[in-house]
């Protein structure tokens, strides 16, 4: 049998030796009834069964060793701490393993249990890798490819690990992981105690008012944390600076006034942000492990473009995302940046052009004479000369650009990592839509607020004097692509709940009802929200 000790969890563990004479030394070969009993209990031709045959079926869990041990106390202790990463609390059965692991007695039950712990070891540690859903089982617009690694592979890392270190390589080790689940956790706990307490009446609330609803938004504001208490009823300086907090801590306009859109968010309960941080947990787990020393990070929830090295955000700027329509949606994607087009040419999509073009054109064929329109072999096409009206989207045989100038769809600067869904970051003549609050409103790809200083960040590693080179060649008129010494990773990723590069904890809206789709997955596979007092 195993001796037994008891973890901080509350599980007992299946801990230190095996006394079984089945299995009393590990290091020969086992016996045959321990043989025959993994490859019954193993699925023929699968992972695990080619596993044990390739190791001559030495158990990974149920020897006598103390790295057996080891293991076997790593696993249940995991197990029974899932909740803690935002997993389903009763995906794994712990206790269950536990029990089996007690009552094993001949050889054969203890080749079933010796199974039983790796198919789950299998299972545990693919959750905690890469997620527990897959994303584009989700939302078509979650493209981004979560590789899993094999069984074989999790198997392999944790028998050829010491002191059983391959569990700690499991989950994320990421600065923001790590921060998600310490909020994780001050949220469990607020919303056992009840939240946030009495929410604020819609209205609008600014600098000077009284009254019953700002007192409301007062108390909620320190509830949170946003200010410091106080007994005035009115709308002065110090609810205006909280009111400010708060909408900076939300991606809202920092103008204190307490707006439709700010008292919504205001009264959104601490189960709501929990959930949000339920799904980013999951989201962390799909980026890649290695997002490169210096990486472009595009958060399409917070309309956001940084430049990350070693860790510390070095460029930030505004960005405007896809139109929250089924066509229009931004991707969720990791890529590479190679090059970027300096006074580029905008080679209309086809989609645009058989969607919104063409049935301009088949009213006036002068319509967007912006954009020139080209045949198969790029020569200029005479409008007078072709009627539109014979087309169909099917059969447009036309391409349509339009050439450089300030005025290009795309502005002066695009950034290409070229990829399958034709998404890239450009430049746009639309300055106006970044002082939006939010900017959902491109055809997909993400537009940039200050793309010349984009480009000045990048090219600092390769050029002497960046922005001498870049206007040098701008200057030109002339469409130029300038490569990139070092291709830079790219990650478009969708954040509702992140936490600033200060500690301080961020939260956004749902722009396109992702983490809605998340979280609805989430709590299918078993996880759930604590339950409230009273």
């Amino acid at each position: 049998m195993f001796s037994v000790l008891r973890a901080s969890t509350g599980i007992a563990l299946a801990a230190c030796f095996l006394t079984s004479s089945a299995m009393a030394n590990t290091e020969a070969k086992p016996d045959t009834a321990f043989q025959m009993a993994v490859a019954e209990f193993a699925p023929s031709g699968s992972e695990i069964a080619d596993f044990y045959r390739e190791r001559g079926f030495v158990p990974v869990w149920v020897g006598d060793t103390a790295a057996h041990a080891e293991r076997r106390q790593r696993l249940i202790e995991g197990l029974s701490a899932v909740e803690l990463h935002g997993l389903p609390a009763n995906a794994y059965d712990a206790q269950g393993l536990v029990d089996r692991l007690q009552s094993a007695k001949s050889a054969r039950q203890l080749g079933a249990v010796e199974v039983e712990l790796t198919r789950v070891f299998a299972a545990y540690a693919q959750d905690m890798r890469t997620g527990l859903l897959r994303p584009s089982d989700i939302d078509d617009g979650l493209v981004r490819k979560v590789e899993p690694t094999s069984t074989a592979g999790h198997l392999r890392g944790l028998t050829t690990s010491e002191d059983a270190a391959y569990f700690d390589q499991l989950a994320p080790s990421s600065t923001q992981y790590r921060a998600l689940m310490k909020q994780k956790l001050a949220l469990e706990e607020l919303v056992r105690q009840g939240g946030w307490g009495t929410t604020v009446p819609q209205a609008k609330l600014e600098l000077g008012d009284t009254g019953p609803a700002v007192i409301a938004m007062r108390n909620r504001l320190v509830e949170m944390g946003f200010m410091n208490p106080t007994a005035s009823p009115v709308f002065d300086d110090a609810l205006l600076a909280g009111v400010q907090r708060f909408q900076i801590a939300h991606g809202l306009a920092a103008d204190g006034v307490a707006g439709p859109g700010t008292i919504t968010e205001l009264n959104r309960t601490a189960s709501d942000r929990l959930k949000a941080v339920y799904v980013a947990l999951e989201r962390e787990r799909w980026l890649p492990r290695e997002r490169g020393e210096r990486h472009i990070l595009v958060n399409q929830a917070d309309f956001s473009a940084k430049i990350v090295d070693d860790g510390f955000i070095t460029f930030e700027t505004r960005a405007v995302i896809g139109k929250n329509t089924h066509d229009r949606r931004s991707p969720e994607f990791s890529d590479k940046m190679e090059h970027m087009v300096i006074n580029p040419s905008w080679y209309v999509p086809r989609s645009i052009i058989t969607k919104e073009y063409l049935p301009q054109l088949q009213s006036n064929p002068n319509a967007v004479g912006h954009i020139q329109i080209t045949d198969r072999s790029g020569r200029q096409v005479n409008r007078g000369a072709v009627d539109f009206t014979q087309f169909t989207a099917s059969n447009f045989p036309f391409a349509m650009r339009q050439p450089p100038s300030k005025s290009n769809a795309l502005g002066l600067v695009k950034f290409m990592f070229p990829n399958k869904h034709n998404i890239y970051l450009h430049d746009t003549p639309q300055k106006s839509l970044f002082a939006r609050e939010s900017r959902a409103f491109s055809h997909g790809c993400i537009r940039l607020a200050q793309p010349f200083e984009f480009a000045y960040a990048l090219l600092a590693k390769q050029e002497e004097n960046p922005k001498a080179f870049f206007h040098r060649i701008l200057a030109t008129g002339k469409e130029t692509t300038v490569k990139l010494e070092q291709h830079v990773p790219v990650h478009l990723i969708y954040r509702t709940a992140f936490i600033g590069p200060k500690g301080e904890v961020q939260y956004r809206r749902d722009v396109y009802g992702r983490d809605q789709k998340i979280w609805n997955a989430l709590q299918k596979a078993g996880v759930a929200l604590p339950d409230v007092q009273g």
